[in-house]
């Protein structure tokens, strides 16, 4: 009897030693993490799928898209990045197109993972991560492609979402051109005969017809023009943009090399890129890294090349280090400039005349401190442009205990005329 329990006990202990040894847990555990990379890949791979039927005008109808939530979208956008119709008549056409496919949110415990898949298994896809705080990390590079605003808004991004996003051309629709049957014109010396608008015409002729580069000369503006048939096409999500005066292609969400005292933005209304002064020395930069505006005024939204300020060329923009808000005072160094006083300033001097600032509105006044506010004027006199102007005071004079130059200027009186002691008053 002892011999059968000693035995049935050494049966129970050696089972309880196959299930629990440390060699089976770990077996067990890189068998889970197994599933789950391959859980992971196959969102990738149908991802790709879905993009790639997209790109062929196809499409890409498996199991895989409905349970991991894959979408595809065409996106374009004009120069202002705003979103408009993927659509060209050969004259009007988007700036920038764009294919995105997006997925479920991944769970944060599996982005390493999924950034480790997309490095060794679609190092080759272009821009293909996750997206993160108006970012995509992209694996294998230090890159992290930024996204416009009307971009995250319009697919609704959430963090965590797998995204790839590729470049696409629109092609123009063909154009029919007819030549003319006989030149039947004939154009005076100094001119030269073109056909345009269906018939030919004289135009006046100009000795700067060649232009360097990808450049050519546009006799309506007298000026050189980036040669639209001469744009290349540009592979992934790059875009032709003109770089002095010869066409590149470069992503439109980076940034183009300038010395080290400036930085680069793009001009989309004339696709080329600028190095401009930086507006702030990174080594004295306070606290506030994004200013935004107190009070937006003037002309805004005009392209990307987004400045933290709306201020005139007659103004300066100052930071508040405690709420990061930007606000715009008048700055005198900017009276010699065309831009902000377009006549000549020397001529605005004298006992009737003077220089004062456009004040705006008593919230504006309220923002600047080196006059007090009830010594502004806000009236139908003097002009709430924000920029500096010239009151004429006429046959009056200059009142000089309520001018101060060169932010106030007040005519002594606006209803009579001065009269000096000793004379009598017009009629």
């Amino acid at each position: 009897m002892n011999i059968f329990l000693i035995m049935l006990i050494s049966l129970f202990m050696a089972g309880y030693h196959m299930l629990f040894a440390p060699n089976t847990v770990v077996r067990g555990q890189e068998t889970d993490q197994a599933i789950t990379i391959s859980d992971l890949r196959s969102i990738a791979e149908c991802a790709l799928a879905v993009h790639n039927a997209e790109i062929t005008g196809g499409t890409f109808n498996d199991v895989c898209v409905e349970q991991n939530r894959i979408k595809t979208n065409r996106v374009c956008f004009d120069s202002r990045l705003s979103i408009t119709d993927c659509t060209s008549d050969g004259y009007k056409r988007p700036s920038y197109s764009f294919i995105i496919t997006t997925t479920g949110r991944l769970n944060p415990s599996d982005y390493n993972e999924m950034m480790n898949i997309l490095e060794k298994d679609f190092s080759t896809s272009g821009t293909f991560g996750i997206y993160q705080d108006e970012i995509i990390m992209v694996a294998g590079t230090s890159v992290k492609q930024s996204l416009p605003k009307t971009v995250i808004d319009k697919l609704g991004l959430e963090n965590g979402q797998l995204i790839y996003m590729t470049h696409f051309d629109i092609p123009d629709p063909e154009r029919v051109f007819t030549e003319p049957e006989k030149e039947d014109v004939t154009c005076p010396v100094g001119t030269q005969k073109v056909y345009r608008f269906g018939r030919w015409q004289c135009a006046g002729q100009n000795i700067k017809t060649s232009c360097g580069g990808d450049q050519v000369w546009d006799s309506s503006v007298m000026e050189c023009v980036p040669d639209e048939s001469r744009k290349p096409l540009c592979a992934g999500v790059q875009t032709a943009v003109m770089v002095d005066g010869v066409w590149e292609c470069v992503i439109p969400f980076g940034e183009y090399k300038c010395p080290n005292d400036k930085i680069a933005r793009i001009n989309y209304e004339t696709l080329q890129w600028e190095c401009e002064e930086a507006p702030v020395d990174e080594s004295k930069r306070g606290k506030c890294t994004m200013p935004k505006p107190q009070i937006v005024r003037g002309r805004g939204g005009a392209t990307l090349r987004v400045v933290p300020n709306d201020c005139t060329d007659c103004e300066k923009a100052i930071t508040d280090e405690e709420n990061c808000t930007v606000t715009c005072v008048p700055d005198v160094t900017k009276l010699s400039s065309p831009a902000c006083y377009s006549g000549n300033i020397k001529e605005c001097s004298g006992a009737s005349k003077a220089v004062y600032f456009g004040f705006p509105d008593k919230q504006y006044i309220e923002r600047f401190d080196e006059i007090p506010p009830k010594l502004i004027p806000l009236d139908s006199h003097h002009s709430q442009n924000r920029r500096f102007n010239c009151l004429d005071c006429g046959k009056y004079r200059v009142d000089s205990s309520r001018s101060i130059y060169p932010y106030v200027a007040e005519c002594h009186e606006y209803d009579k005329p001065v009269i000096k002691p000793g004379t009598k008053p017009e009629r």
